[in-house]
């Protein structure tokens, strides 16, 4: 085939770099979006904050938490924690324990601890230094510190401490643990046993037990004695599997008590804490800032932006003289200017969208803001989209980690979309609204004689809403529901 030349006129789409930083913008939640802002601060000369804190670039200041709010500035962990302080600890470590160091194992000094020294002369900043929060670990080891042990005997039970998990577990055996220790001290299962039960001696109670049965027995010992007690202390030790299948007839013939002893005994041993040792874990924080909040004015349900999450950004006005003054000559700065232009304008349409969204979803969930979740009516992203004539797509992102404050609290945008259930009207209902329902009914029932699945889709049927067994047990479990056999009492 001879080759030749042809021209063909077509139409494409082209994402241009602004159109792709828009998009991007968009779908990033207000954290993310500070995070993208910082690094354009820091790669852009022209671009600063209006609410800069006097440097010329303008260097991000943390937010201040408004009541519907969170700030996102977590405080700076001081560098006092680190090595120098560790070496600090082990020179005013207690002199018995540097003595207790011998041919037979320098481990008997594992655990040990001390305080470390500050000069209080330095100037110290002390907002740059966050609460330490003592482990499971610590708060052990300060209780054996002060308990009249012998060294050999305080370093067996560091050792088993050491053993724990993070709920105050031993999960292995003494047997298994045996064989870590120095042979050279010649120790057997009795010296371990010995120091597992001064494990259990220590605060929290149940701290050390080998089992929920176990850790549930060692807190009924560390009460008083009662007539409850002893109860509770028969049926975590003998009947425990008969108190979990709730079968509280052979329980009151077996334990030959009334209903108001097992009811108490019950009760007692529903207080008690199956996982002692996770108090001390430790706890990620995670902050939600809201992008939009909303009240109530006039009677009418209104939108507005939250001011503290909306970064004020602006050009730089030295910079921007500059460039002005040679024109011509500015180099890499026209297109930093340009580029600074192009952020200012995307982060105020992003804004101008999650408004125009949030908006629309309040006029549809009106009757949710009013009467709560009982109300909330079905709600797709294709409604919103046609509402605002934008593309499903954009909906999505929009609504995607952004959050609301109302005043029933604070909602992710998504949220207010979900499912919906048919009903004999022709109409439909919303899966949030169901589960509500499903909250009431349970929380509405006789504890001795719970709401079955097919019971509460009979209870839903005579409201006109049809929702099958299985659908129940859905949304139950979503709701952290147990089941009926479990939300049985006496």
């Amino acid at each position: 085939m001879k080759p030749t030349l042809q021209l063909k006129l077509s139409q494409h789409l082209t994402l241009t770099p602004q159109l792709q930083q828009s998009i991007k913008l968009l779908q990033l939640s207000t954290i993310e979006l500070n995070q993208e802002i910082e690094r354009f601060l820091l790669e852009n000369p022209m671009l600063e904050r209006e609410d800069g804190d006097g440097s010329e670039f303008g260097a991000a200041q943390p937010t201040t938490a408004t009541p519907g709010s969170v700030s996102n500035e977590a405080p700076a962990t001081g560098e006092g924690n680190g090595e120098g302080g560790s070496e600090a600890a082990r020179d005013d470590a207690p002199e018995h324990d540097a003595a207790s160091y011998d041919e037979a194992g320098e481990w008997l000094n594992a655990g040990s601890s001390g305080s470390g020294k500050r000069d209080d002369d330095d100037d110290v900043d002390f907002q740059e230094f966050q609460a330490a929060e003592t482990s499971l670990r610590d708060h052990l080891d300060q209780q054996v510190a002060l308990s009249p042990l012998s060294d050999q005997d305080r370093a067996l039970v560091r050792f088993i401490i050491e053993a724990l998990d993070d709920d105050g577990y031993l999960n292995q055996t003494l047997e298994e643990l045996l064989p870590l220790l120095p042979a050279e001290l010649e120790l057997d299962l009795d010296d371990l046993n010995i120091a597992l039960r001064h494990v259990q001696n220590l605060e929290p109670a149940g701290i050390g037990a080998r089992s929920p049965q176990e850790c549930l027995s060692l807190q009924l010992r560390a009460m008083a004695p009662s007539d409850t007690r002893d109860l509770a202390l028969k049926i975590v030790d003998r009947h425990l599997e008969l108190l979990a299948e709730r079968n509280f007839v052979k329980l009151k013939r077996l334990l030959s008590c009334d209903d108001d002893a097992l009811r108490a005994a019950h009760a007692l041993i529903c207080r008690l804490d199956p996982h002692p040792g996770s108090r001390y874990a430790a706890q990620e924080t995670r902050y939600v800032i809201p992008d939009v909040v909303v009240r109530k004015l006039r009677g009418q349900w209104t939108v507005n932006l939250n001011p503290e999450a909306m970064p004020k950004l602006r050009i730089n006005a030295l910079y921007a003289q500059i460039l002005q003054q040679n024109r011509g000559n500015g180099g890499g700065l026209t297109g930093q200017l340009q580029e600074a232009r192009w952020l200012i304008k995307n982060v105020q349409q992003r804004f101008d969208t999650i408004l125009r969204v949030s908006q629309a979803i309040v006029d549809q969930q009106r009757q949710f803001f009013d009467h709560g979740e009982v109300a909330m009516r079905p709600l797709t992203l294709r409604e919103i989209a046609d509402q605002l004539e934008l593309h499903e797509s954009t909906v999505s992102r929009v609504t995607t980690q952004k959050f609301m404050a109302t005043p029933r609290g604070v909602f992710e945008l998504k949220y207010f979309f979900g499912s919906h259930v048919a009903t004999d009207t022709g109409g439909a209902a919303s899966s949030t609204a169901i589960r509500a329902l499903i909250r009431q009914l349970v929380d509405a029932e006789d504890r001795k004689k719970p709401l079955s699945d097919a019971k509460i889709a009979d209870l839903l049927g005579q409201q006109g809403i049809v929702v099958a067994r299985r659908t129940i047990a859905k949304y139950r479990e979503s709701l952290n529901i147990p089941p009926v056999s479990m939300r049985k009492t006496i």
